[in-house]
């Protein structure tokens, strides 16, 4: 009944809608350099089904497990169910609650000190030694959600993290708890680095909550990439178990 309020609520929404629509279509250019294969999930307390979990890995093949949310036990049910057989490097920092984390591999990993001070839940950093490619740095990402007084060290999560360096390609995977609507997000990314699920236009694609009645509504997980990286492809998968789903990201590395 108001006209004026319809249409500036009108333009309003319009001018939202076309500042997200780029994320649903690609812009990656195609790349030919050494390949690597990286898979990120939270584990919901480690209450992830393991069978699910390995039928994923078996499908499409990581070359690395990026696990949020890991517990000791989610660990031996896991490397039960074979991921031991196919992925026997990695650096954990396992714990009985959300801050466990953990990197698995199948080339080796070598864990890194001081890169960044980690505010959150823990965030395992490592040296990925790819063939064909060289070393890669890989941050395991998992700070606090931006809840009530947590909001202060969450920020501080972001602009903790490094910049991106000459000298070494860079790889962030996990549970970020900020969509690329989040000031800090994309103040953190605009320092040398892509998230490739926007750039394979799968931005829009969301991965929290599922698994129960509310259907996902928020992209929250991601594999942010230096922008020197290629991405050929990025696909999102639900895992029972777990309140989030898996985000799968297929890279071209530079050769070295």
């Amino acid at each position: 009944r108001r006209r004026a309020a319809t249409a500036v609520a009108l333009v309003t929404t319009a001018a939202l809608g076309f500042s997200v629509l780029p994320r649903a279509f690609a812009s990656a250019q195609p790349s030919s350099g050494a390949p690597l294969r990286v898979l990120t999930l939270n584990m919901l307390f480690g209450h992830a089904d393991p069978g699910a979990v390995m039928d994923l890995v078996r499908r499409l093949r990581p070359d690395v497990l990026s696990a949020q949310e890991l517990t000791p036990g989610m660990v031996e049910e896991l490397d039960a169910a074979g991921l031991k057989d196919v992925m026997s490097h990695r650096v954990l920092q396992t714990a009985w609650s959300a801050s466990g984390s953990g990197t698995f591999s199948r080339y080796p990993l070598t864990p890194l000190e001081n890169l960044f001070r980690p505010i959150g839940h823990n965030m395992p950093a490592a040296v990925l030694n790819v063939p064909g490619a060289g070393d890669i740095e890989i941050v395991n990402v998992h700070p606090f959600p931006p809840l009530g007084s947590q909001v202060h060290e969450w920020s501080a999560a972001f602009a903790s993290f490094p910049a991106a360096s000459p000298d070494r390609l860079r790889i962030f995977a996990g549970d970020f708890n900020a969509s690329l609507d989040h000031a800090a997000m994309r103040r953190f990314i605009s320092r040398g680095y892509a998230d490739s699920a926007d750039l394979a236009g799968q931005g829009l694609v969301p991965t929290w909550p599922v698994n129960n009645r509310i259907p996902p509504v928020i992209t929250i997980d991601h594999v942010v990439v230096d922008q020197r990286i290629g991405v050929r492809e990025v696909s999102v998968h639900t895992v029972p178990g777990t309140d989030h789903r898996a985000v799968f990201a297929d890279l071209s590395l530079p050769s070295n």
